[in-house]
């Protein structure tokens, strides 16, 4: 699974690396060095142009960056709690599970991140006897932005007026395939990558949802390494989340 990420670049430098047309963050996010299940996360999106735009809604779908709640809920649903348990889609059911499969099929979106956490069990115990767990951060070997295959959805509160602007909720959920070799030993899942040159075909919402979209990026991208142990507690923040350390044995 994909339960902790960190996300700490700026709109201008997601804009930038993702050539998106059009920007409709209110309000930058902080940096933020341990994203969990319902916070607010970036996205990057193909949507018909805002009517705020000027332009004709029967245009191409252009590209946008946006601000989603991580834990999916679909259109369906009666109640938005359903979300914190769908923050993760399986790969290999995303396309038959009814609570993606319509995402899947037209709303797909690139969650950007500079890294994500999985937790290894080591051979120490702790007091009640269960293993301790050790913290690792997954990030690119090159330093660059790890762009995660993500579904969106837009579901409308029945309790909100009509003229309530925030009527509508946006939520994403990330998902995740098996582990390359290299990491199988931490997990056996990790989030499922779309490389550059996939970026449009997986953005476009007028490209149906099928299995060809679902290709794992090519493995050895990756580098893991121990961190504090600080990051299990989603209380805490900040780069040195993000530390080298070393490993416990």
């Amino acid at each position: 699974m994909c339960g902790r990420y960190a996300s700490s670049r700026q709109p201008d430098d997601l804009v930038e690396e993702f050539e998106v047309v059009e920007s409709r963050i209110a309000a930058a996010l902080q940096p933020d060095y341990n994203v969990a299940p319902t916070k607010e996360v970036y996205a990057v999106v193909e949507r018909p142009p805002s009517r705020e735009s000027g332009r004709d809604r029967s245009e191409a779908p252009q590209r946008q960056l946006r601000v989603l709640t991580w834990g999916l809920v679909p259109s369906w649903a009666k109640d938005p709690s359903i979300g914190n348990r769908m923050i993760n889609a399986r790969m290999e059911t995303v396309a038959d599970k009814p609570a993606f499969r319509k995402a899947f099929a037209t709303r797909r979106a690139l969650l950007p991140a500079d890294g994500y956490f999985e937790w290894y069990p080591t051979s120490q115990t702790n007091a009640k006897g269960k293993p301790v767990k050790q913290p690792f951060f997954i990030r690119p070997k090159d330093g660059g932005i790890l762009a995660m295959a993500g579904l969106y959805e837009i579901w409308r509160d029945p309790g909100k007026a009509e003229d309530d602007p925030d009527r509508f909720r946006w939520t994403c959920t990330v998902l995740t395939t098996q582990a390359e070799d290299s990491l199988g030993h931490i997990h056996d899942r990790m989030p499922l990558m779309v490389e550059r040159e996939r970026w449009h075909e997986w953005l476009d919402p007028t490209h149906p949802g099928d299995t060809s979209l679902l290709v794992p990026a090519a493995p050895g991208r990756l580098e893991a390494y121990a961190v504090p142990t600080l990051v299990s507690n989603v209380r805490n923040n900040g780069p040195e989340l993000v530390e080298p350390l070393e490993a416990t044995s």
